[in-house]
Formats: structure tokens, C-alpha cells, sequence
């Protein structure tokens, strides 16, 4: 790993050089260029910089047939002890602060687990806390090059990159999740996106079709690798490349494809109990391969992916974190309707995830097979309402429940606002 931040310390080093030499001899694109500068330092913040976001309220405890059946990943309000619940109260804020250089920073203020990387659950509940904060630095001027620095989502998968705010399900998919918690880590990633194409992925998102935005025909670069606003207590950074294209049929259907993967080691000291072995890092690995028909007014999405990576395991009563096998994805059907200003999709969304989850206590083992249906009625372009009912069989079991097995079923109400 030595040779790759060596590499890039360089990247890093002369980015600046690349991006705003000009040549010496050309003195009126260089006064011109200053000029420009110039006018960019007078503007005031609020000049450059817009302000957005959303929140979601929900309700899981109507016809609930199971108060044990949780998933602390999916909606910490599922079962016992939920009630009403700030699902995501985001706040973004974002901007150009230069011709060549974006600025994002976005906070939650909906976070109610997990703080300051202590394994355990807490019983308080909407901690601000920060989820991205990171800068596009463009590398050429049709700004199809690019890289972002800082606390971002990491480009795996088509599930974990796609907002909440955009996308139909309840929650991200438990198997593609279990890779990214949070979706997010300290990282340098490296994007490269045709101009065509940029316009391809933002019509995506904001025709309604349930786009992930841009994240790169390709894409890759280093990340912590410990998730969301952890120490890199691993002491060696993931890797992970992507690469990904929206097609247009000569029909107007958009269909989109992707691949990605990562690499690299996870430190077990901050998810285990004391009474729990586990190697101090163990190596993880996962490759994910997904493909989604927009709803025109039908549409799928089906995503899978496999993998290595850390797993709680009860030999005989021996419980320990080892490195062990996983797979699981999702496939979803879903259809658009427009009736004057209003939207309706029905959705249907199987999923299946047989493996660990590394952020969560001891290395949470995972056995999960979920049916999900129901209808995001969209009223206007601030208000949304989905109604879906869940039936859920779930195995996840750790060093204090290791024999855990609920089934269950409920119906799942949320209300969101976007501003």
C-alpha cells in the first residue's frame, strides 16, 4: 500500500499545477483568466452557494406481528421500542467556489446510532452530525475529469450511490448496504464522465425517473475503509474502481449497467466484545453487478453482489470474527404513472443476503430474505407519501443473542418534504 500513497502523494501534490497553468506565452488567456478570478473573489457566499434538502418521518408498527424482528441497519424503529421517527432530516449545502473547484457539504441531524464509533446502540436520538463534506476539483475544462477529496459516498453499486430522497424502497438493500454502511468514508476518488453522458445522468434524477446521479462512466480511487466518520484504524486504505454507462434506446427507453469492486482491510477492535476472537484486521473483498430499466412507465432493477468479508461465527459455544463468504442482492419491478401534477409508483422489491455486517456488533451474522410492496404517491414536487407492507424472515445472530431467528410482518408509512 506503500507504492499506492506514494502515488498518491504525487497525484495530490501536482493536481494544483495541472489545473491552473496556462502557458506563459498566451498573456490574454492568462489576463483574461485573472480577470475572471478576480470577479469569483467579490462574490458573496450566498452568491455561489444553494441550500436544500429533505426529511423523512415514518411509522413500522401498524399490523406488526413481530415486536423481535429489527434491522438496526434498515430503520432502527422497526420493532420494539418505535414509535414516530426521523428516518433523515438532511441539510445540503453546495456551490462553485471556483470555475474548477465544486464544494458539497451535507448534514444529518436524523442520526441516532453507532456515535463516535462505539459499537453499542444509544438511547438518545437526532445527533447533528456530518455526512458529506468533500470538493470536485476539475482536472480539464469540459470538467469530464475530475476528483473529489474528502467525506463522500464511495461509488459501489447502483443501490448505495442512489439518494434516498430519489430512491422507491423503504431502505437501501442489506446486502449491498452491508459493504458501505453509511455509504460513506474519507476517500480520494478519481471521476471520469463525457459531457453527453453528465447530461444523460442528471436528466435521469431530475425527470423523476429514480436516477443515482453522476458518479462516473469510470471511477475509482482510495478510501479509510473503517465507514462514516471512523479513524482508519486498519492502517491501510481500500481500493475500489467502477465503471458504469446509461444507455438511450432509439425508443427513448434509458437503461443503465455497472460493475464495481473494493478491496482492502477492516479492523475488528471497535465491533467486538471482549469474550469474542478476531484477527486484529481481516481482508474483505466484494464485486457488485447491477442493471436498471427505468420506468418508462415499467421498470426493474436487479442487483447482486459477492464477496469476502467479516462474519460472527459460534463454534460450539466459541464465538469469534473470521473471514467468511457472502452474497445477496435485490430485484425490484416498478411502474410510473402520471395523473396531472402527481406521481404514483407502485413497486415490488425481493431481497436475499446470506453474510456479515462488519459495523455492527461483533460483526453481525446475517441470513435475510425479504419481500417488500407498495406505492410512493407523490403529491407535489415538496411531498411524498409511501405506504408498503414488509414480510421479513431474519437470522442475525452475535455473541449476545446467538441463536436468533424472527420472522415477521408490518406495514410501513412515510411522509417526506424536500425544500
Amino acid at each position: 500500500m506503500n507504492k499506492k500513497l506514494s502515488a498518491l502523494f504525487f497525484i495530490l501534490l501536482f493536481t494544483p499545477f495541472v489545473l491552473f497553468s496556462q502557458n506563459a506565452s498566451d498573456s490574454s488567456a492568462y489576463k483574461q483568466e485573472k480577470s475572471v478570478e478576480v470577479k469569483e473573489t467579490k462574490k458573496k457566499w450566498y452568491e455561489t452557494f444553494s441550500l436544500r434538502g429533505y426529511t423523512q418521518i415514518r411509522y413500522n408498527r401498524l399490523l406488526e406481528t413481530n415486536g423481535q424482528l429489527k434491522c438496526d441497519q434498515c430503520d432502527r424503529s422497526i420493532g420494539d421500542g418505535g414509535g414516530l421517527f426521523f428516518r433523515r432530516a438532511r441539510l445540503t449545502f453546495y456551490g462553485d467556489i471556483h470555475p474548477r473547484v465544486y464544494m458539497y457539504i451535507q448534514t444529518d441531524l436524523a442520526t441516532n446510532s453507532l456515535i463516535n464509533g462505539s459499537a453499542s446502540s444509544v438511547n438518545g436520538m437526532n445527533f447533528l452530525q456530518l455526512r458529506d463534506l468533500y470538493a470536485d476539483i476539475f482536472l480539464n475544462e469540459s470538467k469530464s475529469l475530475r476528483a473529489r477529496v474528502g467525506l463522500s459516498k464511495v461509488p459501489f453499486g447502483f443501490d448505495n450511490v442512489q439518494s434516498s430522497q430519489n430512491r422507491i424502497a423503504f431502505d437501501r438493500s442489506d446486502a449491498i448496504n452491508s459493504g458501505m454502511y453509511n455509504e460513506r468514508d474519507m476517500a480520494v476518488l478519481f471521476y471520469f464522465t463525457p459531457p453527453k453522458i453528465k447530461e444523460r445522468y442528471k436528466y435521469l434524477v431530475s425527470s423523476g425517473l429514480k436516477g443515482s446521479g453522476d458518479y462516473g462512466v469510470l471511477g475509482g480511487g482510495f478510501f479509510n475503509g473503517q465507514t462514516t466518520n471512523r479513524l482508519e484504524y486498519g492502517n491501510a486504505q481500500h481500493v475500489i474502481a467502477k465503471a458504469s454507462y446509461p444507455f438511450k434506446l432509439s425508443s427513448g427507453q434509458y437503461i443503465e449497467a455497472g460493475v464495481s469492486g473494493f478491496t482492502g482491510y477492516f479492523n475488528t477492535k471497535e465491533i467486538k466484545n471482549v469474550d469474542v476472537v478476531s484477527p486484529t484486521n481481516i481482508q474483505e473483498q466484494r464485486i457488485d453487478g447491477y442493471i436498471v430499466v427505468y420506468p418508462q412507465p415499467i421498470g426493474f432493477q436487479v442487483e447482486y453482489n459477492w464477496g469476502m468479508g467479516p462474519r460472527f461465527t459460534n463454534d460450539n459455544g466459541v464465538f469469534s470474527v473470521k473471514r467468511r463468504p457472502l452474497d445477496g442482492g435485490y430485484a425490484q419491478v416498478m411502474f410510473l404513472q402520471k395523473v396531472r401534477k402527481m406521481v404514483f409508483i407502485p413497486y415490488l422489491r425481493a431481497q436475499y443476503y446470506n453474510g456479515g455486517k462488519k459495523i455492527e456488533q461483533d460483526a453481525r451474522s446475517y441470513v435475510a430474505k425479504e419481500l417488500e410492496f407498495g406505492v410512493e404517491y407523490q403529491i407535489n414536487s415538496a411531498l411524498e407519501f409511501t405506504i408498503a407492507y414488509m414480510m421479513s424472515d431474519r437470522t442475525f445472530e452475535d455473541s449476545k443473542k446467538p441463536n436468533n431467528h424472527q420472522k415477521g410482518n408490518l406495514l410501513r408509512l412515510q411522509l417526506q418534504f424536500n425544500y
